[in-house]
């Protein structure tokens, strides 16, 4: 099995950030995914409630009581002043998948996931044949942020540092959802999490015959030259230092902003917003904007993130910004060349110009793929497979660390303030899922790797060798004046 080459996921999964701004552009800002009723905190404390399943007498004096549906346990918040010291309730999550969950066997059987759920066995499979020692997830604590152990169906982290902004807040915010709707399913595990951006697991480092066995790292990306395994982004569940709405909300005000204009009345200019100064690549992008002496068919905005906080974030609302014309690959975006951005942009909005219709499909099929298989359903079931996956591989097992504090939802979020706690009570999964996760798809063979592979290439040369002859065909006419 070769490397990841889940693109299409990462970082979104992640891969799953630069996707969001799906229709409005070719590169897009790196946002790593009910009213309230008080105005001063934003948010009113929930009464502890716990929603038994409804058990009904077959008598004859209780028969129509008897045909009632079963009523869906929901488990809230219990945020009484008892429960504002990061405590966690013994009774957080049931033990098991409860009667409803059984009563539903006879109901159709669950989809099976999409195909991108098939790079979870790419991204673990250097560990097939070693298995996971406590003594690899050890030798990840070297750049972990936390350790996150789960046993028995209950959370327990070890925080080594404190991550930028509320990364790893939300990240074990996220975890704790997919266990209140999944209870008493995900098995015992021990984990190593990393919450910056680029991966630090060489794939070269790992491959001469005397090199130890990777240490398995968690993180938001990953790329065709590292071993770090692929996490969903953090942004599922709100990012409130810039505004970043939990995804349930976010995908649905990028839909409807997406239907504000239509595709022939959009601007005609790759467009980015972001902040340039957090890596080369990005302020690089920065000289593709337009200027007196040329325009490259970029409209680039440098975004101070500090000034909007204080503006109120009016100017980075995400769906009001589905105004430009986007042109994402051969099928859900447009490779564009990175030592070469400026000249490989104005290729790419000229042909997108050009080819309408071709240029509108690719837009509609990043836009469904969004909507359609990134829906948080998919999400929970990725986290679940990606998790129980990695559990069968350990050789150990996994006890809670001395050092470690348990988490719940309550812990998490009775003490939070403001958009934190937010998004938190936005978030919130109410209770375990009437259905069960979705099925996972085989592993790749050789031959359907290689094939996409391949597809991903020739399209990549395809785009190449457009642009060359584009270029050609411009130093023509200009030779000709």
């Amino acid at each position: 099995m070769a490397t990841k080459t889940a693109t299409t996921l990462r970082s979104s999964l992640t891969l799953f950030v630069s996707l969001l701004l799906f229709i409005g552009a070719i590169f897009s800002t790196h946002f790593l995914f009910s009213p309230f009723d008080n105005p001063t905190t934003g948010y009113s404390p929930r009464k502890t409630i716990l929603t038994p399943l409804t058990r009904h007498n077959h008598t004859d004096t209780a028969s129509a009581v008897s045909k009632q549906p079963l009523k869906k346990l929901e488990i809230q918040l219990n945020c009484t002043l008892g429960n504002l010291t990061r405590t966690c309730p013994a009774s957080y999550y049931p033990l098991k998948f409860t009667e409803q969950n059984e009563a539903s066997t006879s109901s159709p059987p669950p989809p099976t996931c999409p195909d991108y759920f098939r790079w979870i066995y790419d991204d673990l499979w250097h560990w097939r044949e070693t298995g996971i020692t406590k003594e690899m997830v050890m030798r990840a604590k070297r750049t972990a942020d936390f350790r996150l152990v789960i046993v028995n169906g209950r959370a327990y982290v070890e925080t080594y540092h404190k991550a930028f902004q509320s990364r790893d807040t939300f990240t074990l915010w996220g975890i704790l959802q997919m266990l209140r709707r999944y209870p008493g399913k995900v098995p015992d595990l021990d984990l190593m999490f990393d919450c910056v951006d680029w991966p630090v697991l060489k794939t070269e480092f790992y491959r001469h015959p005397k090199a130890p066995a990777p240490p398995p790292l968690f993180r938001y990306c990953g790329n065709d030259s590292s071993l770090d395994i692929v996490f969903p982004d953090w942004s599922f569940w709100g990012w409130p230092e810039i505004n970043i709405k939990p995804w349930e909300t976010l995908s649905k005000d990028l839909k409807k902003g997406n239907e504000k204009m239509k595709w022939t009345d959009r601007e005609p200019y790759a467009y980015w917003k972001g902040n340039p100064v957090v890596a080369e690549t990005r302020r690089d992008l920065l000289k593709c904007n337009v200027s007196e002496k040329q325009d490259w068919n970029a409209r680039v905005y440098a975004q101070d993130w500090a000034q909007e906080e204080k503006q109120g974030y009016m100017q980075s609302d995400l769906a009001s910004q589905c105004i430009h014309r986007g042109l994402m690959p051969l099928q859900h975006y447009w490779p564009i060349k990175d030592k070469d951005k400026c000249r490989s942009i104005k290729h790419a909005v000229d042909w997108g110009n050009t080819h309408e219709q071709e240029a509108q499909a690719i837009g509609k099929a990043a836009s469904d793929f969004i909507q359609e298989q990134l829906k948080m359903d998919y999400v929970y079931d990725y986290m679940f497979h990606l998790l129980s996956e990695y559990a069968k591989l350990l050789k150990f097992k996994p006890t809670v660390p001395r050092k470690a504090v348990e988490l719940c939802s309550e812990a998490m979020a009775c003490t939070a303030e403001g958009l934190t706690k937010k998004f938190m009570l936005e978030s919130m999964v109410e209770g375990p899922s009437d259905a069960i996760p979705c099925n996972m798809p085989p592993p790749f063979g050789p031959a359907g790797l290689h094939s996409i592979l391949d597809r991903k290439e020739n399209s990549i040369k395809h785009v190449d060798s457009w642009e060359q002859q584009y270029w050609k065909n411009i130093s023509k006419q200009q030779r000709r004046f």
